[in-house]
């Protein structure tokens, strides 16, 4: 039941349908793997991925535009820090759009019977599907960007509507939200319709011919204050419980139940008199989808969830139109026996979200560790289960120490199974343990999992306390380093800080609980990028049955040691050590002056670049086809790797404008180009009509687009800009000044991915990881130097970089390998390489440039450099760091 061994690690990567996890054995993948899985989603993921690699065809234009945008374009980011980084989709959020759009553009799904021509198992029937309308289910890990999901959904029906004559879908949407928390958390992200705009969503304007951020005027109504201003162009945000009335109101902090106004009641019988509170809207508009977040509710035709749904519906269906789409995203679509919606058709399991670490690693105490737990004879809760709490306090303890070096607040959850009991926690907590007075934020639910009914007498003022605590629990500011809570909020609470939970009381299928929804409160992640991070799950033997039960699901638990003298379960952490006594920090400290830039680009207006200057090979224009003409694919000149694939439309005919924009994107991305986009692509058209090919050639013919997707047009055009731009701005100053001075010691700690490392003696750091085995080989050395005083790894986090002009003529950044201080005043940067690669002859020359401006302009310390190449360390093997400097001067007299 593992994965399959060349399931790759990165979230980004296409996922090939014959590689995807499920629920058996490797050897029985051809036969029985479309019957182990959401029976819809077999047979769709291989149709999806042929619908991708065509270039989309059969889509509307609007929609391979868009479908261009989100996934073939390279998109740079401005982060806090004022540094570029580049966004990509995750292949879990890219091929839940794609399914959609092919299920919609492609296949025209009108109803039940065309889904269930996907079914794969064989045991679909007509019966299983509830609603008579348009709906499709996405199922996402926890944590893997569901919301992202619905920021593109409702993006590409706005527009299809917008520009497609002939499109069904909608300008207006209700998005609906299963409680408060999860309408809070939403509200945050579109308020201002701001994932909208921070996210790459909205094409430029002028992407595929259209004015995207200009046409794109959609309103936001939140709950209560919705009111209608135009007919289309509207995004209703509520919760379940405002789309049905019956006997039921609105709860409000007045309530006597004011839990409900807490987290927002949920419909939990039948009802027979299902009216819409939206009715009003309803009828005052002609089209609407509804988004649903955290859907795993709306299953049953009993229940007020789907009458609401299905009320709106009809309403729309007496003004002549329908309900245009109804797209339910959650990480657990599964009736309460446990059965998948037969709607589900896509799916990215928890299993292949933690092994691609977009989500946390479950980790549990190890036999020994869960040996020493038991359960105390007492009929007071708290002394019953005192070795299970005081076990999470441990874990979560080492785990807030360290990440509390990153400013960041570890989160202890514990779950009990009742309100009385709740309460007993609480107090243990405070009473027993000092960092946690007054820091426990306990919220009362009942045993199923839903909202307490028992009055809870609280004022209105502390109810909304209590709801923007949990909202801000993670923020180091909040007071609150522990929740208490019945059970759990079964969905929506989306705090990312939990390193510890603990569960005290056992799970059944009655409590309509899934143990995804269980660990899916501590799965969220604390930091970017793909660094492993653990949650520890502790509890009664019971709870982690239930817990384990989710291996069946694929889910590989780790088991570690757990309590005092074990390490805490965090990422590898780098610091300045210290703490350890052995160490003189400020004897092995090592300061590095950083030097002003020499290197500059000269923002020149690129309208300045003159083509008919420009150094190139014409290429050989070719003549391919019909059948030719409709493989254009664009592959990375360096990796082969498909990047973009243009759009066809049903007649075969291609869009010019994406392919230019393609380039024009690329060469800005490899360039850390911020503006300009609209003269490049001007260039790069003119450049491609007039100067590549030998003769002038029509833009528009479908023969020019696959000439374009050959390697040596694409080579020509990109290397050839990149070249001409950098020849035309790039620039050295000359001279340099001293602008700061960088102390190792001063280093903030940070987090790597788990890797090769070892305990340092003559660094001021307490580990010294390696990228490779010739890194950790030259760190050992540099320990047994006798004329070696310390050295260090240079890391990110210690900011020191070189400006230098690459192979390609570009602006790139350096970052040298080691820091090696000697006894006689002397420091040496150190790099090491395996392999070279084209630019080590550019670095080299920079570092010993850099060298030289230092030694100009200070003289109380001597900086040197020397390159070590893996071959001569390994053939030489050098016995003092003068041994290595004598030795190795390959650059050094260049």
């Amino acid at each position: 039941m593992g994965l399959h061994p060349d399931f790759p690690t990165s979230p980004h990567a296409i996922l090939d349908p014959d590689i995807r996890w499920f629920p058996a054995d490797e050897s029985m993948r051809e036969t029985t793997m479309d019957k182990l899985i959401p029976p819809l989603v077999a047979q769709l993921r291989k149709k999806v991925k042929e619908f991708r690699e065509s270039g989309y065809v059969g889509a509307t234009d609007t929609t391979r535009s868009l479908l261009s945008w989100w996934f073939d374009t390279p998109h740079l980011l401005e982060k806090s820090d004022g540094m570029m980084s580049e966004f990509q989709y995750y292949f879990a959020q890219r091929e839940a759009l794609e399914t959609i759009v092919y299920l919609y553009d492609v296949v025209g799904v009108q109803d039940k019977f065309d889904l269930m021509r996907f079914d794969s198992s064989n045991s679909v029937s007509g019966g299983m599907f509830d609603e008579s309308w348009k709906r499709f289910v996405i199922k996402m890990a926890t944590g893997s960007g569901k919301t992202k999901v619905m920021s593109l959904v409702i993006t590409w029906s706005f527009f299809n509507r917008l520009y497609e004559p002939e499109s069904t879908l909608s300008r207006n949407f209700l998005v609906i939200a299963p409680n408060i928390i999860v309408l809070d958390r939403i509200y945050h992200d579109f308020q201002g319709l701001r994932i909208f705009f921070e996210d790459p969503v909205l094409p430029e304007n002028g992407f595929g011919g259209r004015n995207w951020r200009d046409d794109f005027q959609l309103t936001l109504h939140k709950q209560d204050e919705v009111r209608v201003t135009r007919p289309t162009g509207n995004i209703f945000l509520t919760n379940i419980h405002r789309v049905y009335s019956g006997d039921d109101i609105p709860p409000s902090p007045d309530d006597e139940n004011m839990m409900d106004y807490f987290l927002g009641k949920r419909p939990t019988g039948a009802t027979t008199d299902s009216k819409v509170d939206l009715g009003m809207i309803v009828r005052d508009i002609d089209e609407l989808m509804v988004v649903n977040d955290e859907a795993h509710h709306v299953h049953d035709k009993k229940l007020a969830w789907f009458k609401s749904i299905e009320d709106i519906h009809n309403r729309l269906l007496q003004k002549g139109s329908a309900l245009a789409l109804q797209v339910d995203v959650t990480a657990t679509p599964k009736h309460n026996n446990g059965s998948i919606f037969v709607q589900t058709i896509a799916d990215y399991p928890l299993v292949e979200a933690i092994w691609q670490n977009v989500v946390k690693h479950p980790v549990l105490p190890d036999a020994p560790s869960r040996a020493k737990l038991h359960e105390n004879q007492s009929v007071k809760y708290t002394e019953k289960y005192a070795d299970y709490i005081d076990l999470g306090v441990i874990e979560w303890r080492k785990a807030y120490v360290e990440h509390e070096k990153l400013g960041k607040k570890a989160i202890l959850f514990v779950m009990t199974d009742d309100t009385r009991n709740c309460d007993d926690v609480d107090e243990y907590l405070q009473g027993r343990y000092p960092e946690l007075k007054g820091a426990v934020l306990v919220i009362h639910t009942k045993n199923n999992g839903e909202i307490s009914e028992a009055a809870t007498g609280k004022a209105k003022e502390d109810l909304e306390r209590l709801r923007e605590q949990a909202n801000k629990i993670d923020e180091m500011d909040s007071p609150y380093k522990a929740i208490v809570s019945v059970l759990m909020l079964k969905e929506g609470w989306d705090v990312k800080n939990v390193t510890t939970i603990v569960g005290l009381r056992a799970y059944s299928a009655k409590s309509n609980i899934l143990p995804e929804q269980t660990l899916g409160r501590g799965l969220r992640k604390m930091y970017p990028g793909g660094l492993e991070e653990y949650v520890s799950v502790i509890g009664t033997d019971a709870f982690m049955d239930f817990v384990e039960s989710i291996q069946a699901e694929g889910v590989e638990l780790e088991r570690k040691a757990m309590g005092e003298g074990t390490k805490p379960k965090t990422p590898l952490m780098i610091e300045v050590d210290e703490n350890n006594q052995n160490k003189d920090i400020k004897a092995l400290d090592i300061e590095i002056p950083v030097l002003s830039p020499r290197n500059y680009r000269e923002y020149k207006n690129l309208t300045d670049l003159d083509l008919d200057k420009f150094d190139f090979q014409p290429v050989r224009y070719l003549k391919f086809t019909q059948e030719e003409q409709r493989e254009i694919v664009f592959k990375d000149i360096t990796t082969k790797k498909i990047v973009h694939t243009t759009m066809l439309d049903g007649a075969g005919k291609g869009d010019y404008r994406s392919v230019i924009g393609y380039f024009a994107q690329t060469i800005m991305k490899e360039l850390h180009l911020f503006s300009g986009y609209d003269v490049l692509y001007g260039k790069i058209k003119a450049f491609v009509r007039d100067n590549l090919f030998a003769a002038k050639v029509d833009l528009e013919d479908p023969n020019t687009l696959r000439n374009l997707s050959e390697l040596p047009a694409t080579k020509a055009i990109i290397e050839t800009f990149k070249r001409s731009i950098n020849e035309l701005t790039v620039r050295d100053k000359g001279d340099a000044e001293i602008r700061d001075t960088i102390k190792l010691r001063h280093t903030r700690p940070f987090v790597v991915k788990d890797q090769g490392y070892l305990m340092p003696k003559k660094s001021v750091f307490n580990r010294l990881i390696g990228d490779g085995h010739l890194e950790l080989d030259f760190a050992s050395f540099l320990e047994n130097c006798p004329d070696v005083v310390s050295h260090a790894k240079n890391y990110f986090a210690v900011h020191f970089k070189l400006d230098y002009v690459n192979a390609d003529g570009d602006i790139s950044n350096y970052y040298p390998d080691f820091f090696v201080k000697l006894a006689d005043h002397r420091v040496v940067i150190a790099e090491t390489k395996g392999q070279e690669d084209l630019d080590v002859p550019q670095k080299m020359s920079r570092l010993k440039q850099w060298c030289e401006d230092i030694n100009r302009v200070q003289s109380d310390v001597v900086y040197d450099f020397v390159f070590v190449d893996q071959e001569s360390f390994e053939k030489y093997k050098p016995k003092s760091f003068q041994h290595l400097l004598d030795g190795f001067r390959e650059y050094k007299d260049a």
